[in-house]
Order: structure tokens, then C-alpha cells, then sequence
């Protein structure tokens, strides 16, 4: 942190973006710094000078330089060469260094020796067999795909992947036997996890065999090649040179797209779920609009013959799709939505729900896919919002060149207990326990809707929130579920997830503000975890109960549990 005068500055991230991102199209290296108000203008001009400075003395003086402004400072971006992004993080470093010490009054540092040691770094980083396979592949009009480790061109099945250290010369290629497959990019506040899963029955009902990354795990088919968050660009390149995948589905999440960007430069398809208050305040993201900013990114990838598939309740993708010139597909389950209405009558085109049947519309066409209740997780029309997924995905197959037999059958395919943690139900001792991811506002909204719509006695609520969520965010989860009215609240202390926090705080903005919003003070228990939670749960549901229960630390020993005490074990 710099301090001039009472000024504060302070860069709180730097890295690499290896592909399109929220700044712009390029790869780069972007500092994330944080300043007041009145001094971020002086703060980005020292920044400019001094990197200007240190790309002309480099030899990059085609490289350019790109600005995001946010309240609280700004997002601060070069351009450079595939092979060049780790010496383009130490040209911004430098440049911030630089910046800060003009700022204070100081000499305007000197260029050399510095200089001479980034034109050494820029020298050992660079790959000239590496950029003559992406001219040779941009030529080819093939994808190709790079990191520390290994460079692919194509995408799965028609793909070849090269050890970086012996990458072959574009002339011993065989070029006739690279191509893509089709490929889908699923994005969004919620239920992207859900919808990548149901996008991976719908392909496999096809007769395709389908790669799948997202926040649980990465696979081929039923083959999971490792559990963990793979929705950034990592997992994405993994099930892309798999060459067993004739279609592949990535999630893309917030994180990577910010930290990295976009993963590949081409789609055929791409669904937006939503956009809802989450992580607002990281990366310079502070507002819905940012957000939404965000997740259009994965619009750039589709040029001109690529759909875009949007929800039409959503205002901020309204909003943005009013400038958009590529094809468009809109989903809502009201067939009476005037923006659904509109763009059909623009040629795009919709999917909805008619006479409780998914149907697909454009022009004179009208595809029945099937109907809402013989899709398991939307649990009988209940889960409305499994409804919403369904019906995006539908897009996004019919996109991907899926036939309508296939995407209605697939729609039937994924039962919930093949999408754990997300809408599971459990039927013990004649009460009933649902069990969700739903982490923020909007998902518990959600999650709620489909409580409501199940007949119960009374109703329990486990809630708990990770420590990383601002007090205001928290605040609106809790005020969203005091809104329901439950019997009783379990609030979970989740110690493994404070995550900076001291131990019980966020527990405690819990309890406060229920109390705050009305809910009785002998409504509301404190655990310790999520398991204990559950069982205390489950001893006090009696027949006719529901049990709500928000799961995010133990789900698989939470729904072991479960599956267990149903008997569906």
C-alpha cells in the first residue's frame, strides 16, 4: 500500500487475462488497484505515462493500453503477445511502481536496467514455434489453445495436443484431420451448474458423447476426471482436447471470466441464466450492471452465425440485447411475455411453456418438446425455477443442432439425484427434506418458491453464509428467508467457511437479522455444521413437515445421510 500525503493507493491484484474479458477483446495483464475518488484520474495518467515508457523502451510500442473505472479505483490493462503475458505482468508491476513514486513527488525513475531485465524476461518467455502454429491455425480457421503445459489445436474429437517444449513446425501438421465440435457456453447468477448437467443428458440422448466442465467436477460422459471448481478456463481446456468429446457444454463462471477471461475465442452457442446480486465488490465489481457486464462476455465469442440464448425476465439482459445484432434465442415460461412476443416477431427465436408443455417457436414453426411434468427436476412443475432451466437449455441444444426428440428425452433423463445439491428432495418419516446450493438472494428466492409449492405442516430453514459475502449481502439473504415465515431457523456457524472472519460473526448477522425482520428469538437455533444441523432437523420434522435445508460445506455427507435415513440409500 502507498501513502501520499493522506492519499491511499493501493494495487490489490495482478494477473494475466488469457482471453476476451470484461476490459476488452485482448490478452494482457491487468493490475486491479484501489484509490480514492478525487485521485483516480492523476492515478491512471501516472500509470499511462509510466507504461508507455516501459513498453516503447521493451520494443512493444504496438501493444496498447485499456481502463475500467469503479468507484472505489480502476482496473489498469496492456496488451501483449500469447507469448508474452507473464513479462507483461512485470511491465504493469513496474509501471505501477513507477506511477506511485511520480505520484509522490518523486524523480521519474530511470528506464534502464530495469528495461534490460524485462527485454531478457520478454526474450526467455517468448515461443516463436508457438506463434507460428496460431497464424498457421488462424489461417486454417481452427481454434487453438495454449498454456504452461501444452498447446492444442481444434476442439475434442477433431483436436491434437503438443507438449509447449516440442511443438511442431505448421507444415508437419495434417490439417484435413483437425476441426471443432460443437460447443455451448452456459453463464449466469444461478443455475448454470443444473443447466450444464441437463445440457449433458440432452447430448447424450443424441447419441453424442458430451465433455462437461463446471464448479463440481469436470467429465466425459459418466467418466468424472476430477472433482472440484473447473467453471474457469483450466477445466475448459482440459475437456477440449479430450479427443473422446463430440460436444462439449462449460460452464463459465464469474471468477474465471474475471481472473482470466473467456477460454475460448469461438461458440456456437451460448445461455445466460440470469443475472442477480453476488460477489459484488470483487474485481471492481460493484453493481448489477457490472455484473451483467460480466456475464455478456461470452456473447463475444459467437460472431456472427453463433445464438445467444437469454432469458426474458431478466431487465438487465433486456437491456443489452437491444444492441445486439447476432441471433438471438429468448426463454420464459409465460407465453405472453412481451419480450418473448417481440422477438419472435423480429425472427428470433423463443421457448416457453403452452398448455404445460415445453415448446420451441420461430416463424411458422412450433416444436412440442414435452411436457413440464415429465421433467424430473422440475419435481411436477413445482421447482419453477428448474422450469426456467429447462427451458434455456432447450435453446441452447436446439442451437447446438440437437434434434427436438432428443432434447425432450433428455429432459426426462436427469433426475435430481443425478444433480446433487441442486432441488433434491427426500421423503423420511412422512415429512420431506429439499436440499439446495442456493447462496445468494435471488437463488433462495427461488428455492422458497418451490417450498411454497409443496403442501407442509409446518416448514424448517438450515441457512448458514460463507464469511467472503459483504454484512449487506448477507443481511438480504436472511431478509429473504425471514419473508417466509419458517417455524423454526437453524442457523450453521460453517467455522470452515469464515473465510477471514472471526469465528461465529457471520452466524451472529444471521440471528440479528432475523430478530430485526420479527421472527421470533425461540424460533432460531444455533449449529455448529451442517450434518448436525440435519439431524437436529430431522428429530424435530414430524409427518406432514418440510425441511429446507441450504447446503454448501458437507453436501455429500449431508445427502449420504439422507439417501440413508430414506431408505433410497
Amino acid at each position: 500500500m502507498n501513502r501520499i500525503g493522506t492519499a491511499v493507493m493501493e494495487c490489490v491484484d495482478s494477473r494475466r487475462l488469457t482471453g476476451p474479458n470484461l476490459l476488452w477483446d485482448r490478452r494482457g495483464a491487468v493490475l486491479d488497484v484501489r484509490c480514492d475518488a478525487d485521485r483516480t484520474d492523476d492515478v491512471i495518467a501516472a500509470w499511462r505515462g509510466q507504461v508507455r515508457r516501459m513498453l516503447d523502451a521493451v520494443g512493444w510500442q504496438g501493444e496498447q493500453t485499456c481502463v475500467r473505472r469503479f468507484s472505489t479505483g480502476a482496473s489498469l490493462a496492456i496488451s501483449a503477445p500469447r507469448d508474452g503475458l507473464y513479462a507483461a505482468t512485470d511491465i504493469n508491476d513496474w509501471a505501477w511502481g513507477a506511477a506511485c513514486a511520480v505520484l509522490a513527488g518523486e524523480p521519474e525513475p530511470q528506464l534502464e536496467p530495469d528495461a534490460e531485465a524485462l527485454r531478457r524476461t520478454i526474450l526467455e518467455e517468448s515461443n516463436p514455434p508457438l506463434m507460428a502454429l496460431q497464424a498457421a491455425a488462424l489461417d486454417h480457421g481452427l481454434p487453438l489453445l495454449s498454456d504452461d503445459d501444452a498447446v492444442s489445436i481444434g476442439l475434442g474429437k477433431g483436436s491434437r495436443t503438443w507438449p509447449v517444449q516440442y511443438l511442431p513446425a505448421p507444415a508437419d501438421i495434417v490439417w484435413a484431420e483437425l476441426h471443432t465440435i460443437p460447443l455451448g457456453l452456459v453463464t449466469g447468477t444461478n443455475g448454470k451448474t443444473t443447466s450444464v448437467r441437463l445440457m449433458s443428458a440432452l447430448a447424450r440422448s443424441q447419441g453424442l458423447t458430451v465433455g462437461l466442465s463446471s464448479t463440481d467436477w469436470i467429465a466425459v460422459d459418466d467418466d468424472i476426471i476430477d472433482l472440484g471448481d473447473y467453471s474457469g478456463p483450466g477445466g475448459a481446456r482440459q475437456v477440449l482436447r479430450d479427443t473422446r468429446v463430440e460436444i462439449a457444454v462449460l460452464e463459465t463462471a464469474r471468477g474465471g471470466l474475471l481472473r482470466r477471461g473467456l477460454a475460448v475465442e469461438q461458440a456456437d452457442a451460448a445461455l445466460i441464466t440470469n443475472v442477480a446480486a453476488d460477489h459484488l465488490g470483487e474485481f471492481g465489481v460493484e453493481e448489477l450492471s457490472s455484473l451483467a457486464d460480466v456475464k455478456w462476455v461470452v456473447s463475444r465469442a459467437l460472431g456472427e452465425r453463433g445464438c445467444l440464448i437469454l432469458n426474458a425476465g431478466d431487465p438487465l439482459l433486456v437491456e443489452r440485447a437491444h444492441t445486439y445484432t447476432g441471433r438471438l434465442t429468448w426463454f420464459s415460461r409465460d407465453p405472453d411475455n412481451p419480450v418473448l412476443r417481440a422477438g419472435l416477431a423480429a425472427g428470433h427465436g423463443a421457448c416457453t411453456v403452452e398448455h404445460g408443455h415445453i415448446v420451441y417457436l420461430e416463424g411458422d414453426r412450433r416444436d412440442p418438446i414435452t411436457a413440464v411434468d415429465s421433467i424430473p427436476i422440475t419435481l411436477g412443475g413445482a421447482a419453477t425455477h428448474n422450469v426456467d432451466n429447462a427451458l434455456g437449455v432447450t435453446g441452447l441444444a436446439l442451437a447446438l443442432g440437437l434434434s427436438t426428440e432428443a432434447v425432450g428425452s433428455g429432459l426426462q433423463a436427469l433426475r435430481p439425484e443425478q444433480n446433487p445439491g441442486r432441488c433434491n428432495l427426500f421423503n423420511i418419516g412422512g415429512a420431506r427434506v429439499i436440499v439446495d446450493f442456493a447462496h445468494n438472494p435471488h437463488g433462495l428466492q427461488a428455492f422458497l418458491e418451490l417450498g411454497r409449492n409443496l403442501s407442509a405442516e409446518r416448514r424448517l430453514l438450515i441457512i448458514g453464509q460463507a464469511g467472503d459475502r459483504s454484512d449487506d449481502d448477507i443481511r438480504s439473504l436472511v431478509e429473504v428467508a425471514a419473508r417466509a415465515n419458517p417455524d423454526r431457523v437453524l442457523i450453521k456457524r460453517m467455522a470452515r467457511y469464515s473465510r477471514g472472519r472471526p469465528d461465529g460473526e457471520v452466524a451472529r448477522l444471521i440471528r440479528e437479522t432475523f430478530l430485526a425482520a420479527g421472527t421470533p428469538p425461540d424460533t432460531l437455533v444455533d449449529e455448529e455444521d451442517e450434518l448436525e444441523a440435519v439431524r437436529d432437523a430431522l428429530r424435530w420434522a414430524q409427518p406432514g413437515d418440510l425441511v429446507i435445508a441450504l447446503i454448501h460445506e458437507d453436501r455429500n455427507a449431508v445427502l449420504d445421510f439422507l439417501a440413508e435415513q430414506s431408505g433410497d440409500f
